[in-house]
């Protein structure tokens, strides 16, 4: 059902040559990308029409128009059951509270007397939001992107999630419940590369974004790379993945039941354990064989990815191994479950989010940790952030300097122009003393 690594008896590699041992998933953005150029210019020249023809094509449905009818909202809010609509108010007040005190506030350093630098932090003018309509529906994905863009003050939020034949061509209900709940009025029928084109370029019916955010199949992190530089993005996000490192205190139902949670979001999704027990590893797998038949989407997702290149259990010498193994991995999530698990949570360096002992289990972190789930995969982790209030604001420095500031620091500004070839540069500060640097 999934592979082991032993990676036990001899020093582990460094680097590359480590994470290159590792299990990860084949996920070809590259290729991918010569698949959607040609669909987002289409976008891009005949912007609805476009949007109306592949929503035929892909989603098998016939649109009219491409935004949601504000009733279609008012609607879907309405039919909400009143458990569904608990808990999504929950998350969302989870979140908020969360996000909102990663606020940040501009902060003003004296460099000099009269001399000041002051970081200013200023939200993305307007911002697309994403949410996936595949193989699930992810309300979830609704406030994890919609929250920290609001609490931000990001002054216009949009969102595209796939139209589906099932609703007469409409985004999932659950999806535009959200919207609804979350206040967000303007929503599109639109999926895959046509909705981050349909952001990118703007159409008749949708202004252009400034960014464009969430996460979704491997068409969608296509467009998110060929979009690179006309728009701000989020991450190429690419399978979910968990990680679990744990030691002989971990009970193997709880690990087995987490591996599980994420294999059952796709066939490419990665469940990997990294353990210095073999016993833990054993048992582990005994879990996997009563528990996988006893839930859903065994076939078509769960058993496949369990059973995929990207899955294991690894096998390490001692926890500082099972460190190191999970730090050159960089997972989307990481669950320590071992002893003392706060004190080697603190210790880990690559990780989109970190969940600490047996109670805090990654799908707590999916939907009302308060956390945000919209996290780096593929290793990205080891230089990326999950998505924050921060992802959406912009640092602004503002320079103000007085005309004696300026002439005590003139011969610097000065000496250094000129060492680098670039006089014209000392020339602009020259200009303000009568082209005479002054003395102090």
């Amino acid at each position: 059902m999934i592979s082991r690594i032993d990676l036990r008896g001899e020093a582990l590699p460094e680097g590359p040559a480590l994470r290159a041992l590792l299990p990860r998933a084949d996920f070809d953005v590259t290729a991918a990308l010569e698949k959607v150029r040609p669909i987002c210019e289409d976008v891009h020249h005949r912007g609805d029409a476009a949007l109306i023809e592949y929503a035929q094509r892909f989603d098998q449905v016939t649109l009219e128009h491409v935004r949601v009818p504000a009733e279609a909202l008012t609607e879907a809010l309405a039919g909400l059951t009143e458990e569904v609509r608990a808990a999504l108010e929950e998350s969302i007040r989870r979140a908020r509270t969360v996000h909102r005190a990663q606020r940040r506030t501009p902060h003003t350093t004296q460099v000099v007397p009269g001399g000041t630098v002051t970081e200013k932090w200023v939200p993305v003018d307007r911002v697309g939001l994403y949410a996936p309509g595949g193989r699930s529906v992810y309300p979830s994905s609704v406030i994890m992107n919609a929250v920290p863009a609001q609490e931000a003050g990001v002054p216009s939020v949009a969102l595209a999630s796939p139209p589906q034949a099932e609703f007469g061509g409409l985004p999932h209900p659950t999806i535009l419940a959200a919207c609804a709940l979350l206040g967000i009025d303007e929503v599109y029928a639109a999926g895959g590369a046509t909705a981050v084109a349909m952001f990118a370029y703007g159409t008749e019916s949708c202004p252009p974004a400034r960014m464009v955010t969430g996460p979704g199949n491997i068409w969608v992190a296509a467009a998110k790379r060929y979009f690179t530089g006309l728009i701000g993005i989020d991450t190429e996000a690419g399978p979910t993945e968990i990680a679990v490192l744990a030691d002989d205190t971990a009970d193997p139902a709880h690990v087995a039941a987490d591996l599980i949670s994420q294999a059952e979001h796709d066939p490419l999704a990665a469940a990997v354990l990294v353990t210095d027990s073999e016993a833990l590893a054993d048992a582990v797998e005994k879990e996997l064989a009563v528990q996988v038949p006893a839930t859903r989407h065994v076939e078509d997702r769960i058993a496949p990815a369990l059973a995929g290149r990207q899955s294991a259990l690894v096998l390490v010498d001692g926890l500082e191994d099972g460190l190191k193994v999970v730090d050159a991995y960089g997972a989307e999530h990481l669950e320590v479950q071992t002893a003392d698990a706060a004190a080697v949570a603190d210790r880990v360096r690559n990780a989109g989010a970190v969940f600490v002992g047996p109670w805090a289990p990654v799908s707590l972190g999916d939907y009302c940790a308060g956390s945000n789930h919209v996290l780096p995969t593929g290793g990205c982790a080891c230089h990326s952030s999950g998505l924050s209030v921060q992802s959406f604001l912009r640092g602004i420095h503002v320079v103000d300097y007085s005309r004696e500031a300026l002439a005590d620091v003139a011969r610097h500004v000065v000496t250094l122009a000129e060492a680098e070839d670039l006089p014209a540069h000392g020339a602009a500060v020259k200009a303000r003393f009568d082209w005479k640097v002054p003395q102090q």
